[in-house]
């Protein structure tokens, strides 16, 4: 098992990606953590800034009272905040924001007012995902990614449809138009940028009613919010953005019908069974297989969303359709051929 302690090395690959954020002597940098945050990330995040000659300061606040029967896990979307106005306001006023909160600040509701900033000040945000240091200096962003996400993104908004296939009997239709396109690559040197590490993927919201099909999910695809790979073939239908059969016989099929079952039955709806967003992953550093080589409570998953060729599909809130719930999964899958309006970007899990 890891320890997690303070080490140079660790303060060194901090360092490397706060420069990549363009972090400068003087510069006021909020962290901002919860009480249930890995506490060795928030050290070594304010040590490489102290290292650095920036001014931190910490903001942690208690773990929020759970709101669901279930666990809730790879959300992007931390509520530990509450709406806390001297909270968001300090935050508007850094200068950049470390983000070391459980579930990460990219989908929380206070984002957007924070992201507009206050005083003339806009911050830009590194979401650092809730991996143990190992991980995070294994995958410390490579500059070369953010051409690699660019190029993804403007294909992805310059594409009508996407087309996904693959030798398990994927055969999945995704509108484009009218879609939100996103990416990440690690670093956010502008004001206003928000990016999280490890990272290396780009991504697509689909609007309401655009994606229908067949999504074979076959053994080594992995379910990223139970942190698993898969030993069985599930098959999911799916109808107007919805999934509406999940057939497979094994023990995966059974825990991902409960865990769905378990949000219809608290909220009252299906939103947690329809898309959130899909994309695929560009990052060579990240690996397939990184899990096997942790303990859970040591790994996030971060990096697998990310491995370079994974087809990510995800399901649960996308703002873009209208539709808001706590119950996500991301569910990247190796082996798949995506094409953007009939050109081919990853053959077969493999980038083109």
């Amino acid at each position: 098992m890891l320890v997690e302690r303070i080490e140079h090395k660790w303060i060194a690959a901090f360092q490397r990606t706060f420069s990549l954020c363009h972090v400068q002597a003087g510069e006021i940098v909020a962290i901002v953590s919860e009480t249930q945050s890995r506490r060795v990330n928030v050290d070594l995040a304010r040590l490489a800034l102290e290292a650095m000659g920036a001014r931190p300061f910490e903001i942690n606040i208690p773990s929020p009272v759970l709101s669901a029967p279930v666990p809730v896990r790879s959300t992007g979307a931390t509520h530990a905040l509450q709406q806390l106005g001297p909270v968001v306001a300090a935050m508007a006023r850094a200068s950049f924001i470390v983000d070391c909160t459980v579930e990460g600040m990219l989908h929380a509701p206070e984002l957007p007012v924070i992201m507009k900033g206050a005083d003339g000040n806009v911050p830009r945000l590194l979401m650092v995902s809730n991996e143990h240091p190992e991980i995070l200096e294994r995958t410390v962003p490579d500059p070369a990614l953010e051409s690699s996400v660019r190029s993804a993104m403007r294909a992805l908004r310059q594409s009508r449809s996407m087309q996904v296939t693959s030798d398990a009997g994927t055969q999945l239709h995704i509108d484009l138009q009218a879609a939100v396109v996103g990416g990440v690559w690690g670093f956010c040197p502008k004001p206003g940028m928000v990016s999280h590490w490890p990272a290396g993927l780009a991504l697509a919201f689909p609007k309401a009613g655009s994606v229908n099909g067949t999504l074979v999910m076959a053994p080594g695809d992995v379910n990223l919010t139970f942190k698993s790979y898969l030993r069985d073939t599930i098959t999911l239908t799916i109808e107007n953005d919805g999934i509406t059969q999940i057939e497979g016989t094994g023990v995966d099929a059974d825990m991902m019908r409960g865990y769905y079952q378990a949000w219809e039955d608290l909220e009252g709806h299906r939103a947690a069974y329809a898309v959130s967003h899909v994309g695929y992953g560009l990052n060579p550093q990240a690996r397939w297989d990184a899990m096997t080589f942790y303990d859970k409570r040591d790994c996030n998953g971060t990096e697998l969303r990310a491995f370079a060729g994974n087809f990510l599909y995800s399901t649960g809130a996308n703002e873009v359709a209208g539709r808001h719930t706590l119950g996500h999964f991301d569910l990247p899958m190796r082996g798949c051929t995506i094409a953007l309006d009939g050109q081919v970007v990853v053959n077969r899990g493999a980038l083109v």
